[in-house]
């Protein structure tokens, strides 16, 4: 294989897990799959929109969509599991506002093709920062070493949007969405929501509340809430093309100052040119 070439490789493959890594940490948080346009109303659109909730349960769980919604931040850590395709830890703090995501994570990847991958071009791990229009991703020496020393790879969202196949716009619009109330919004869509009862989560007392939601495929959502209607536990499951997804995240310390600052500019690198220095 030619340096070219074997440069085009590793680019399209690292560009691949990170946007892979991205959207396990938001995993199952963004909207139904689109339907198009010109699409008959299938099954799956027929669903997208079940009914309202309504009733006790509904005025329970949307004072906590407003009451974690005005936190504004706080602290995440989470697991997620992508079929055998990838699984990885996260940490950090994340804060969202109307004009979009902020803050930064550390996500360890800790097993599945996708970490392997990755730990083979010497990076095991990630800083990802967001900020309202752009997700920035840091990737090792190695990587940095064929594209001409940068370290960073940036995502603005508007091209994502624009990547074949519609992957890229759901991407975006995961991305855009990954805060606790976002779950909260669609238990609030879930037909079958219940309060399953009071329960002790990581020493705090909390009330546990379960439903389904969905497009195409199930997803069931299950979180854990305080007397403050904040947000302690979320956990997510569903399916992907690569398996079962399972997502287990916690919140604390809600209202904490979070930034993230954009990489200089000569240690970056945008997805868009390293997509065209591959086909070319």
């Amino acid at each position: 294989m030619t340096g070219t070439r074997a440069r085009r490789t590793v680019v399209s493959v690292v560009v691949s897990a990170v946007l892979a890594c991205g959207t396990a940490c938001t995993a199952g948080e963004g909207p139904a799959p689109r339907q198009s346009a010109s699409a008959p109303p299938g099954p799956a659109a027929r669903t997208s929109r079940p009914p309202a909730l309504t009733g006790p349960s509904a005025d329970a769980l949307r004072s906590v969509e407003r009451a974690t919604g005005r936190a504004g931040s706080a602290r995440v850590e989470s697991t997620t599991v992508m079929g055998g395709e990838l699984s990885l830890e996260a940490v950090g703090a994340l804060g969202w506002r109307d004009d979009g995501l902020t803050g930064t994570l550390t996500i360890t990847y800790t097993g599945g093709t996708t970490a392997e991958t990755m730990r083979s071009l010497g990076t095991t791990a990630m800083e990802a920062r967001y900020l309202p229009d752009a997700y920035y991703a840091r990737m090792g020496d190695e990587f940095a070493d064929r594209v001409g020393g940068r370290h960073w790879i940036k995502y603005v969202y508007e091209d994502l949007e624009d990547l074949g196949g519609g992957a890229g716009a759901g991407f975006a619009d995961q991305m855009r969405k990954t805060t606790p109330h976002q779950a909260v919004k669609a238990l609030l869509t879930a037909e079958d929501v219940r309060k399953v009862g009071e329960e002790t989560t990581r020493g705090r007392r909390t009330t546990h509340w379960s439903g389904t939601v969905g497009g195409e495929t199930a997803q069931t959502v299950d979180i854990w809430v305080d007397d403050r209607n904040l947000l302690v536990k979320k956990v997510e499951r569903g399916r992907t093309k690569t398996g079962e997804l399972t997502q287990t995240a916690y919140y604390s310390d809600y209202g904490v100052p979070v930034s993230a600052r954009r990489p200089p500019a000569g240690d970056t690198a945008d997805f868009k040119e390293l997509l065209a220095s591959q086909s070319g």
